[in-house]
């Protein structure tokens, strides 16, 4: 389960600066006001922006439907607690480590197939998901949709944006948010009701009908735009493959402290691994004539603190449902429909906490605002701390999960608005796809740290592990949500920022 800012106001494909051909269109698609985007000129067939859309309803939708899903894929496959979180890291490691790679792939190569090939690999990963027959495979799949995944997000922003101007294009955007902020509570209940009544192999299976139709219309509507001669050196594949090796390696270390401990050498190892990796892809980025991420990137202040803390509260997000979810359906004995119905207040909370925090703007700073929210966040995970074998769910759960979701709205918007404040167009997609990274890097880390600590005091594959472990996950997301919001007040800009700009997740 994801949430994003409520309103549309930018894409966020990573398209970068140095791609000339682009920084025009970039410009436009990525402006809230792009000068001459008027309603003047023939209008456009819907057919393309619906088969946008649908892919990116496959994108959303497989990420909030396994964790409904997770106690049955659990039991059927035999998994341990560490196995459990990756079928969910593997997708967001995947997606968010790639990203800014498949945004320059889209922006150099003819988007048309970017986005199909994207497709394509996408409803293969997830039959083959629904096929896997052990943790491994099942990883694997699920890596698979991801990296997919960060192929066709970007590209299917960037069709929407060059095939519609004007209202169309406004109300492309719309559309687009709506279908992230559905997803959250449609992922829960769809994932629920499948497995509940079908299987969870469906959660997976069902996107093949979908992929399948969509493929076939995307040859035939997505009109084939000319491209300009690339080289290899413009995709930058040696930054890629060293972030997202960084993060796999942080991620595996992180899974193996429940078996191995935090200073067994396996998991010694794994972390001195992500940081050798990271360094690499520092000193690669420094030297590279087209680098994912333009050096001059680190020195906007409000960039970099804004999606520090998009990484945090994003985090504490996606760990409170993959822990929630588990202790519902574990300890309470909860259907997985029943649990997708128990979150159902959560989403709804979070929406309200991104209203308020719009109106808050008016009055207040985005890093007051902000603050306030992170602190709201903590103290509901320190109710759900509280969480034991004899808790009802309307008293031991629901406000806990309420608190939370009303802080982390009040975070999203003040920080995805402060982030992009001042960006120039031309830089707008590069910013705001670092942006977004950090959303999708924040939910990978938060679910493999928050797993971790809980998985220290008992496997969250059995009950008891989960009832002894499930409130120390929840300890250390309050204690995780107080620093940042020390974070957010000294780091964040001072200044009002008008609640009007901004930029919107994917999912």
């Amino acid at each position: 389960m994801h949430a994003r800012p409520a309103e549309p106001l930018a894409a966020h494909t990573a398209s970068t600066p140095h791609t000339s051909t682009d920084t025009t269109r970039d410009g436009q698609a990525l402006d809230p006001h792009p000068h001459g985007d008027t309603d003047d000129g023939p209008r456009t067939s819907w057919a393309v922006l619906a088969l946008a859309l649908a892919a990116q309803i496959l994108v959303v939708l497989d990420i909030s439907v396994v964790n409904t899903a997770l106690p049955s894929i659990g039991r059927a496959l035999h998994l341990d607690g560490a196995d459990l979180q990756w079928v969910v890291t593997a997708y967001l490691m995947m997606s968010g480590g790639g990203l800014l790679f498949g945004g320059r792939i889209a922006d150099l190569l003819p988007r048309k197939w970017v986005f199909l090939t994207g497709l394509t690999v996408f409803t293969v990963a997830s039959i083959l998901s629904g096929f896997a027959g052990g943790a491994g495979e099942l990883i694997a799949a699920r890596a698979g949709q991801g990296l997919s995944a960060a192929l066709m997000t970007p590209a299917a922003m960037s069709i929407i944006m060059t095939t519609y101007s004007g209202a169309q294009r406004r109300l492309g955007l719309t559309l687009w948010g709506a279908v992230g902020s559905l997803g959250v509570i449609a992922g829960v209940l769809l994932g629920g009701a499948l497995t509940t009544w079908a299987g969870w192999q469906t959660i997976f299976w069902i996107n093949a009908p979908i992929g399948a139709v969509a493929l076939l219309a995307g040859l035939k509507l997505i009109p084939a735009a000319p491209t300009p001669r690339v080289t290899v050196k413009q995709f930058d594949a040696a930054g890629a493959t060293t972030v997202i090796g960084s993060l796999a390696a942080l991620v595996y270390g992180l899974g193996a402290t429940g078996q191995h401990g935090w200073l067994s050498a396996r998991v010694l190892v794994a972390f001195a691994s992500s940081a050798v990796l990271a360094v690499a892809f520092k000193l690669r980025e420094d030297k590279a004539a087209h680098p994912l991420v333009p050096t001059h990137t680190w020195k906007v202040a409000s960039l970099v603190s804004g999606t520090t803390v998009m990484l945090g509260v994003t985090g504490i997000l996606v760990g409170t449902v993959f822990l929630a979810s588990i202790f519902v359906q574990t300890v309470m004995g909860y259907s997985a429909i029943t649990a997708g119905v128990a979150f159902v207040p959560f989403a709804l909370a979070i929406t309200v906490g991104t209203v308020v925090a719009r109106h808050a703007m008016a009055h207040g700073t985005p890093r007051t605002i902000a603050a306030v929210g992170l602190l709201v966040v903590a103290g509901g995970a320190v109710l759900l701390a509280q969480a034991s074998a004899g808790s009802a769910f309307a008293t031991g759960v629901l406000p806990g999960l309420a608190i939370i979701g009303l802080g982390v709205g009040l975070v999203f918007a003040p920080v995805s608005v402060s982030a992009m404040a001042g960006i120039p167009p031309r830089h707008a997609g590069m910013a705001s796809g670092l942006l977004m990274t950090g959303h999708e890097v924040g939910a990978a880390l938060g679910v493999a740290v928050l797993s971790a600590v809980a998985n220290s005091a008992g496997s969250l594959a059995s009950a008891t592990g989960v009832v002894n472990g499930v409130p120390r996950g929840f300890a250390t997301a309050a204690g995780i949500a107080a620093v940042l919001a020390g974070f957010a007040y000294l780091r964040m800009p001072a200044a009002r920022v008008a609640a009007g700009a901004g930029m919107h997740m994917h999912h």
